[in-house]
């Protein structure tokens, strides 16, 4: 989300009545890859770009692509193939052995649909789960429907401009598998008469949000790291006790008072860090009320056992399933001892519970590190 908000900063900041533009899509893995599906690069005519769709190994080319693209007002896909030994293969010696489809879009800048514009819309929206389809490659004329073109679907009534019941109908049963999935997929559809559509159908979910409740001097190292990943930071705290530089990174800043009413969604991660066991002890049942999956409470394991007996004892027993999305002690292992080091440790926890990963050295991991197709 992070690199999303850069480019539309980019194009928004652009001047367009002297430069063209166009955006480079990752729209297919086969393989293994630095990037993954999804990964986006913005190109100028004059050789500047936003974002990124390789570890720079392939940049150099998707420049000129980008820029061909924008020379022919077309777009064009392209494949990098860089698990074969050949020495006129783009990527040839970096030892990914994978396939990467990226297409390369011009930029209409008259049209309010350009896949900027898309991408837009869905950043502005309230925190909702977006799903895009991109059409990659086609076979035959489908009402105006073009290579490179972005469509927001909203509803089956989304693809009706398609002008094809039979592809609509298959391209709704492929959306509905992949929002049920949660997961982005590449896809090729046929119809009974031969017509082929290829598609990038793109499941784009709001970026992490993490509420900190509490005010202490580690707020600061932890709230400077998030904002630095791309999430989004809300502090709990009274404006009076919060410090200046802290204030101006966060994205928000909530009185305690004011914490029922705030959204709090399943993207949601409530970190409790007021260092205060009674503040702490009131925070946790008020956390536990909210639909976010992930509660996370510094200080020792025994802490937190204390809180949750005396919750016990006022009558306000922590159910198993509630017990779940509660991470105490919170945290990776990393022998973390500096508010810095700690922000790492919590942060990297966050992330491994919502990708449902282990937070394991990956030396150990059996399986590739993303799912193969």
């Amino acid at each position: 989300m992070k690199e999303i908000k850069a480019i539309i900063k980019a194009f928004d900041e652009l001047d367009k009545s002297i430069f063209r533009a166009a955006i480079a899509t990752v729209v297919r893995v086969e393989g293994s890859s630095y990037r993954r599906t999804g990964a986006r690069m913005l190109v100028f005519d004059n050789g500047q770009w936003v974002g990124g769709i390789s570890g720079g190994c392939l940049e150099g080319d998707a420049l000129k692509r980008a820029r061909l693209a924008i020379n022919n007002s077309r777009s064009t896909l392209i494949t990098y193939d860089t698990s074969e030994d050949d020495p006129h293969q783009i990527g040839v010696g970096l030892g990914c052995n994978g396939i990467i489809d990226v297409l390369f879009c011009p930029l209409d800048f008259n049209d309010s649909s350009n896949p900027v514009e898309v991408l837009k819309s869905c950043i502005l929206s309230n925190r909702e789960t977006h799903t895009l389809i991109t059409i990659t490659a086609i076979n035959h004329d489908f009402g105006n429907v073009n290579p490179g073109q972005l469509i927001h679907y909203k509803a089956p009534e989304s693809l009706a401009i398609f002008k094809n019941t039979g592809l609509e109908k298959s391209l709704e049963q492929a959306v509905r598998q992949q929002i049920a999935n949660k997961k982005s997929g590449s896809l090729s559809i046929k119809t009974v008469d031969g017509k082929i559509l290829d598609v990038f159908i793109e499941i784009l979910p709001p970026e992490i949000h993490v509420v900190l409740m509490g005010h202490q001097y580690d707020v600061y190292p932890m709230c400077r790291l998030l904002k630095e990943i791309g999430w989004k930071v809300s502090i709990v705290a009274e404006l009076i006790k919060i410090n200046t530089k802290i204030a101006e990174l966060a994205d928000e800043i909530i009185t305690p008072s004011a914490f029922p009413e705030m959204l709090i969604d399943e993207h949601t991660a409530i970190i409790l860090m007021s260092h205060d066991y009674k503040t702490d002890k009131i925070n946790l049942p008020k956390a536990l009320k909210t639909a976010a999956p992930f509660i996370g409470m510094l200080g020792p394991k025994v802490r937190s056992e204390k809180i949750w007996q005396e919750l016990a004892e006022d009558g306000q027993s922590i159910t198993e399933s509630e017990m779940e999305r509660i991470y105490a002690p919170l945290g990776l292992d990393i022998g973390a001892q500096t508010p810095e080091e700690i922000a790492l440790s919590l942060a990297a926890g966050i992330r491994a519970a919502f990708a449902e990963r282990d937070g394991s050295f990956l030396k150990y991991r059996t399986s590739p590190i993303h799912p193969r197709t």
